[in-house]
């Protein structure tokens, strides 16, 4: 079993994320963004939109961040050997927004990592694992100045004890100067990931033995965190958006 995901920070429960926004099913006016949907506009308003740039909860970084600090969009490969890991594409096209006086505005420059592990269970860069100074499914880019920001990864496999997630930490610049760290996971609906698991290469590992609903770190607001993958192809895109509340120091605090 993997020793996994210590507690860090808060974790920002759904009813906290709309007490900021107001109320469950608000609308905020929209600036500048166009991952919002649009709603029916009322005569002599200003544009709303259906909200889509919401606070997210926090969860565990756990043990297996390194700061890599390799920029790449494709985090496939082995820098070492460029040999791409074995696995599904998924292509994961972040939105990082500012919710600030009941708006939401782009966040350019913002760091967004990405790590997970392989197929069949495996981070790289942990010597508890063996996997000492290889990089593979680690990466970073920086958002541009619509906020958004490109991953393509594959499909992560599991190891006992946790549901198939992904882990991302966004760094940027709080309203106070300082620096500012949101960290979460990200999770796919039990359907999706147990169909994925069937096929090759995950299948010679069988089903996972810990589902969403079984696993801690999910219950605590996993399900603000699930990824909706389309088929592209051979493989899967997904967009997930955003918003950060920079000036909320506690989430902001170092993880």
């Amino acid at each position: 079993m993997h020793d996994d995901d210590e507690p860090v920070g808060r974790v920002l429960g759904r009813r906290q994320a709309l007490i900021l926004l107001g109320a469950a099913g608000a609308t905020l006016a929209v600036a500048g963004t166009t991952t919002a949907r649009a709603a029916t506009p009322i005569a002599g308003s200003p544009e709303v939109c259906t909200l889509d740039c919401v606070v997210k909860p926090e969860q565990m970084e756990g043990p297996y961040f390194v700061d890599e600090r390799l920029n790449r969009s494709d985090i496939r490969s082995e820098p070492a050997t460029g040999q791409l890991v074995p696995g599904t594409a998924l292509m994961i096209n972040f939105t990082v927004q500012q919710i600030r006086q009941q708006q939401c505005t782009p966040l350019p420059g913002a760091m967004i990592d990405l790590w997970q592990c392989d197929a069949f269970g495996l981070y790289s860069d942990i010597p508890s694992q063996g996997s000492s100074g290889r990089r593979f499914l680690r990466g970073y880019q920086n958002t541009d100045q619509s906020g958004a920001a490109r991953f393509t990864t594959i499909l992560p496999g599991w190891y006992s004890g946790r549901t198939l997630h992904i882990h991302v930490k966004i760094r940027t610049v709080g309203t106070n100067g300082r620096p500012y760290e949101f960290t979460s996971q990200l999770y796919f609906t039990p359907e999706f990931g147990a169909a994925y698991l069937r096929t090759d290469p995950y299948r010679r590992k069988g089903p996972a033995d810990t589902t969403n609903s079984r696993d801690s770190i999910y219950r605590n607001g996993g399900a603000q965190m699930l990824l909706r993958p389309q088929q592209a192809g051979n493989g899967y895109t997904a967009d997930f958006a955003i918003g950060l509340d920079l000036s909320n120091t506690q989430v902001g605090r170092p993880d």
